[in-house]
């Protein structure tokens, strides 16, 4: 049936609307609590090169149960149903419209996350089954929210903190369920070999030091097999007033294994200072994938659409590698009426590759967050990427509306 992912939502909607008006008062009693999510997006994409425009009018309802803690044992389940409620003006990866540009968003209905607990003792945590997945500011490996339908792993995972301050993550994944959900050949990778190896330690007052290792063999994929050792740090320092000095360093080296076709060694950079006085922070950072000609740094297991630019033109990085220079300003806005907790984003980005005086081009993105209800909030988004050397002039506009139960 066409319209069954739309079916699906309603009855789940349905489902849920039932049972939703005690959620507040059961949540703390309840050894089983029910949540629900429902996104309403609309995200329209004028690229040079394409015949048509892209319209894609999609609605998402998530809904799940979690189940209180007994024993040190606890689970979750949570499905998603994914559905357009406009005109098929786009391609969303599957539909074979490839006279529009990609929407990213495919109906569908999909168990999103399954997974159960164990925590023994308040230092030990193992979580095994279907999860999302987010390490730091997901450079490396991210959930891919702002998509329609998560990135999720198949995996299970080990926490330890031996010591205050001190955070052990080790996880091993044979599955990852791509946002193009699996009706598109790459939209699943099985049968892979994934070690998640990351170690926090909380090293006060100079901020959050970080080490990982992630070693990638994903077969459906060769060309996204590697080896990455790196180490991060973030933190804060407070200055006179209101104001905070901001950084975050990051370095990382990734390798060829597996069975990827192609022999390198390549670096990963990350420079980012910033400052917060009240209201206002204003960031400015220097991100740089190296690459050879041949290959280049990549992170497909990232939330890709977090970096270099909100039109989404490197989430493959180019053969000669991406240095991207960019500045950052966010700010909260004072209350108007009712309304609290409004905030605006500007960011720029400014592109070339880290091999030769290759000028991809420039991108500028602007965003506005408006929260209704505590439940309720809107999103309203623009991004313009000019091309010079590589892809094409392509403009994105959004407008969203997220409520949460």
């Amino acid at each position: 049936m066409k319209n069954a992912p739309l079916l699906s939502l309603l009855a789940l909607s349905s489902a849920f609307a039932a049972v939703q008006p005690a959620v507040a008062d059961a949540a703390k009693t309840d050894p089983i609590t029910p949540y629900a999510d429902i996104r309403y997006r609309l995200e329209l994409v004028d690229q040079e090169g394409l015949p048509e425009d892209a319209t894609a009018s999609t609605i998402r309802l998530r809904a799940g149960l979690k189940t209180a803690e007994w024993n040190g044992l606890s689970a979750l389940i949570e499905g998603e149903a994914i559905a357009r409620v406009g005109p098929r003006h786009y391609n969303d990866t599957v539909n074979g419209l490839t006279a529009y540009p990609v929407v990213a968003d495919p109906s569908d209905v999909l168990l999103n996350q399954a997974w159960l607990k164990f925590r023994p003792v308040k230092e030990v945590e193992a979580i095994a089954g279907r999860q999302a997945v987010n390490f730091d500011n997901q450079r490396w490996i991210g959930s891919v929210g702002w998509r329609q339908n998560d990135q999720t792993l198949d995996a299970a995972r080990l926490s330890i903190k031996p010591v205050k301050g001190v955070t052990l993550d080790y996880g091993y994944a044979w599955r990852v369920n791509r946002v193009f959900g699996p009706d598109s050949p790459q939209g699943i990778w099985r049968d892979n070999d994934i070690h998640l190896i990351h170690a926090n330690l909380e090293a006060k007052p100079v901020g959050m030091l970080t080490a990982y290792g992630y070693f990638l063999d994903i077969p459906d994929s060769p060309l996204s097999s590697s080896k990455t050792v790196g180490a991060r740090l973030a933190g804060e320092q407070k200055l006179s007033g209101k104001a905070k000095l901001l950084y975050a360093l990051e370095y990382a080296n990734q390798r060829d294994t597996a069975a990827n076709p192609r022999n390198f060694s390549l670096d990963y950079l990350l420079v980012e200072p910033g400052i917060a006085i009240g209201a206002l922070t204003f960031k400015a950072g220097l991100e740089r994938l190296e690459g050879n000609g041949v290959a280049a740094l990549q992170t497909p297991l990232a939330t890709l659409h977090a970096f270099n630019g909100w039109a989404d033109k490197f989430l493959t990085t180019p053969a000669d590698g991406l240095r991207d220079l960019y500045a950052d300003v966010a700010i909260k806005l004072p209350a108007i009426a009712a309304i609290k907790g409004a905030n605006a984003r500007l960011q720029y980005h400014d592109f070339n590759a880290t091999r030769g005086s290759i000028d991809y081009g420039r991108e500028w993105g602007l965003m506005l967050g408006v929260p209704i209800t505590k439940q309720i909030s809107t999103t309203v988004k623009f991004s313009r990427y000019n091309a010079n050397s590589f892809a094409s002039d392509t403009s994105k506009f959004w407008f969203a509306v997220d409520a949460k139960f």
